[in-house]
């Protein structure tokens, strides 16, 4: 009997009982080496796609929301005008991903229980999100018994590789949205991809999907993954760049980043390549869509644009750039320690430069007194500075490329909001708006146009004498004589970062001056002129991305290791504060974790914010108010207040913090930003103890991250000088002193006009 129990365990469906490792993953003596040497007593076992990078950036209700809102809801988004709120390709992409999930899971849920599609159908029917409750209670096998008809093992293997399949599409969309997706969804998804493994080792499909939902110790991703599934997946279909993507990510992971980069680069050039293929008919398409989008911007009620699932935008591109310059940035904070003279130096930003000691004296004498191992040390510490440039200034240009994908618009300019309350109050005080002469900057009324109720508005347009013989039909009403506002002019956000930003850009910080005329502007503005400025777009407004928050900071982390002036350096992180104030994937979105932020905090505070920003990070990047809604007044906070406000700051840097992992690591987080925010207090008080230099950061808990505290000494101890970091170049007088002072923006981009799309080479041999 008992033999005859083992035969029909063995014999039936495997996915409730433990399976044995994939074929593919079980070749890898290397990867099983390093799993049976690792402790398996104490260690979580988890997905290795829990262990991705910038998961938090995903989370939001877009995981929760029924398919067929979450699909109007993207349509709708793309046929808004420019700039839409949420980047299209995402968007479509979650939608996709949400889809591919859903069905995936029907699919493994079914095979895994049973049961048939009417019997599931009827089981998940009360259920929302990723198949709800009842999928879930399906996957864990606590329901679901439904069903006459009884599904054979081959119908189950062909359902899984279904399933599979599926998942492997969402996976090449976006892996960390589709990771988010998986571990809302029911823990069959977890199993089927090496089941499928275990009767077919071959599937290209299966490898990449079980690479994702294969099991690993907790936050040992390094030791216990092999790149073999990948490499074999690559070499079967060796033009899709989504699977050098995550072989690149997995690289970062294991700290081999000159492999990730040439990966990155290799999958640019396929992105880059296909999309030359289709770049003619996706222009017109694209063109075709824009214009009918704007000339829908005055209607709500058109009929919108559905776009095909082939006509979606792709956002492999923003994906990869992002990844690269990431790539980049990790290669030059790397090589700053030795970039450095091991004694500790400043330069002219907080004290006084030490040339000789950091290979930079222009004496000759100095060189001849040098001793051999001098000589060769201080020829090291150039090469690695020459690393350092190169590599900051292609992150740059990779951040750079991958802002010019989003929009940007500042709102309308203030002379046009003044003309329009004036129009509105006359109109609302029972006064006739007079006709506009044929001269000048004024205001005339057209037809229906950008109000949400499409009922009150009408185009505001300078006046050209174009316009002196149209007659208006009046509704007889003081609402249709209300005016509207004209479309604001769009950016791109890269274009903000340029050596010449746009002029027509509002002052951020806002000065004394403009603060006092926008409260006067305020006042003056009737109950309808509100309304109708805040159901209109005439807004400060972006394009939100996951990611966009974590490049924009990177971006100046990036400006300090190219070593941009202190004042082209404070324009651009008012320009990120100005963004970061509006940046807002609501209600598709949660607010996400900055690892980048953080370090960026930190590099101002302990570089003694030689930027000489005027107040802190966290106020220049308060949110904005909302339309119609005046900016709140600044009153005195009490002891109680101040500390409650304190604390969330704590808590808030804390979860910011990319080594946070667990609820130890938080509490210790937190408790040393407490301890750092005391001693600035005791320090603004005049009260400060004298402390040990082991103390800077707290024993317990470091806040500085290694790339923060590199970047930190960057700043205080690089030279300033050429790209070698000082090596001599025969240059004139003059010409070394207009290089210096052109140390901004254009100094930095004018290197960045390496081309990696054609040929990509190891970073240390192409800069050494």
């Amino acid at each position: 009997m008992a033999k005859k129990k083992n035969k029909s365990q063995n014999g039936a469906d495997p996915s409730e009982n433990a399976v044995p490792p994939s074929p593919s993953a079980s070749t890898s003596t290397k990867a099983k080496d390093a799993k049976t040497s690792q402790p398996s007593t104490s260690a979580l076992i988890i997905c290795r796609n829990k262990h991705w990078r910038y998961i938090s950036s995903f989370h939001g209700p877009w995981l929760q929301l029924p398919p067929e809102v979450l699909e109007s809801l993207a349509n709708n988004n793309y046929n808004l005008p420019r700039p839409r709120p949420i980047d299209p390709a995402v968007f479509f992409d979650l939608l996709k991903i949400r889809q591919l999930v859903d069905e995936a899971t029907n699919l493994s849920v079914r095979a895994a229980s049973g049961v048939t599609s009417s019997a599931l159908t009827n089981s998940l029917n009360a259920g929302n999100g990723l198949l709800g409750n009842g999928g879930t209670a399906l996957g864990l096998g606590l329901g679901g018994g439904g069903g006459n008809a009884k599904l054979s093992r081959e119908r189950k293997h062909r359902m899984r590789e279904q399933a599979t399949q599926k998942l492997s599409k969402a996976y090449h969309l976006d892996e960390i949205a589709c990771s988010v997706a998986t571990m809302q969804s029911a823990s069959t998804l977890e199993d089927v991809a090496q089941l499928v493994l275990q009767r077919n080792p071959l599937d290209a499909d299966a490898k990449y999907v079980h690479f994702f939902h294969e099991k690993i110790p907790s936050r040992q991703l390094a030791e216990c993954t092999s790149l073999q599934p990948l490499d074999e997946v690559i070499a079967e279909r060796p033009n899709e760049g989504e699977i050098l993507r995550t072989r690149a990510v997995t690289k970062i992971f294991k700290d081999d980043y000159i492999g990730a980069a040439q990966d990155l680069t290799a999958a640019l050039q396929v992105c880059r390549y296909y999309q030359s293929l289709h770049k003619a008919g996706r222009q017109q398409l694209q063109l075709a869509s824009e214009a009918a989008a704007e000339a829908q911007r005055n209607s709500r009620w058109k009929e919108e644009i559905k776009l095909d699932e082939e006509d979606h935008p792709s956002s492999l591109e923003t994906q990869l750039l992002f990844h690269r310059a990431g790539v980049y940035l990790t290669i030059a904070c790397q090589h700053v320690n030795e970039a450095l003279s091991p004694k500790p130096t400043s330069n002219g930003a907080n004290g006084v430069r030490a040339e000789h000691m950091n290979g930079n004296s222009d004496i000759s004498h100095d060189e001849v007194e040098m001793t051999p191992t001098e000589k060769e040390a201080n020829r090291k510490r150039l090469e690695a500075r020459k690393i350092v440039k190169t590599n900051a200034k292609r992150a740059l240009r990779d951040y750079v490329a991958y802002l010019s994908h989003f929009d940007y618009t500042p709102g309308l300019p203030a002379e046009i909001t003044e003309e329009f309350v004036r129009k509105v109050n006359q109109a609302a005080n029972g006064f006739k708006i007079p006709r506009p002469q044929n001269h000048g900057r004024s205001l005339d009324l057209q037809s229906n146009s950008s109000l949400s109720n499409g009922q009150l508005s009408d185009a505001l347009v300078p006046q050209n004498g174009l316009h002196g013989g149209r007659n208006r039909q009046h509704s007889g009403t003081a609402r249709a004589e209300l005016p509207s506002l004209p479309a604001p002019v769009v950016y791109q956000i890269s274009a903000l970062f340029s050596a010449t930003p746009p002029a027509d850009l509002p002052p951020y910080p806002e000065t004394a001056t403009a603060l006092t005329t926008k409260q006067q502007l305020q006042a003056t503005q009737s109950e309808a002129a509100k309304a109708i400025l805040a159901q209109t777009d005439c807004h400060e407004a972006l394009t939100y991305h996951p990611l966009l928050t974590d490049a924009l900071h990177s971006l100046l982390l990036c400006h300090c290791l190219v070593q941009t002036s202190a004042r082209e350096l404070q324009r651009h992180a008012h320009m990120v504060a100005r963004l970061a104030r509006v940046c807002d994937g609501y209600p598709i979105f949660q607010a996400a974790r900055s690892p980048s932020r953080a370090d960026w905090i930190e590099v101002v505070r302990r570089g003694d914010n030689w930027i000489q920003l005027q107040q802190s990070w966290e106020s220049l990047c308060a949110p904005a108010p909302l339309p119609g809604q005046a900016a709140p007044n600044p009153q005195k906070e009490t002891p109680a207040e101040k500390k409650e406000r304190l604390k969330q700051q704590a808590i808030m840097e804390a979860l910011e913090d990319d080594r946070v992992h667990d609820e130890a690591s938080f509490h210790a987080a937190v408790a040393a930003r407490q301890r750092r925010q005391e001693e600035e207090a005791r320090k603004a008080d005049g009260k400060e103890m004298p402390k040990r230099w082991a103390q800077e950061d707290g024993k317990e808990y470091p806040i500085s991250t290694e790339r923060a505290a590199a970047i930190v000494r960057w700043v205080r101890e690089a030279p300033t000088g050429g790209e070698a970091g000082g090596a001599r170049k025969k240059k004139k007088a003059g010409a070394r002193a207009k290089g210096k002072s052109n140390s901004g923006v254009e100094d930095s981009m004018s290197a960045l006009n390496i081309d990696d799309s054609n040929d990509f080479e190891p970073v240390e041999e192409e800069v050494d």
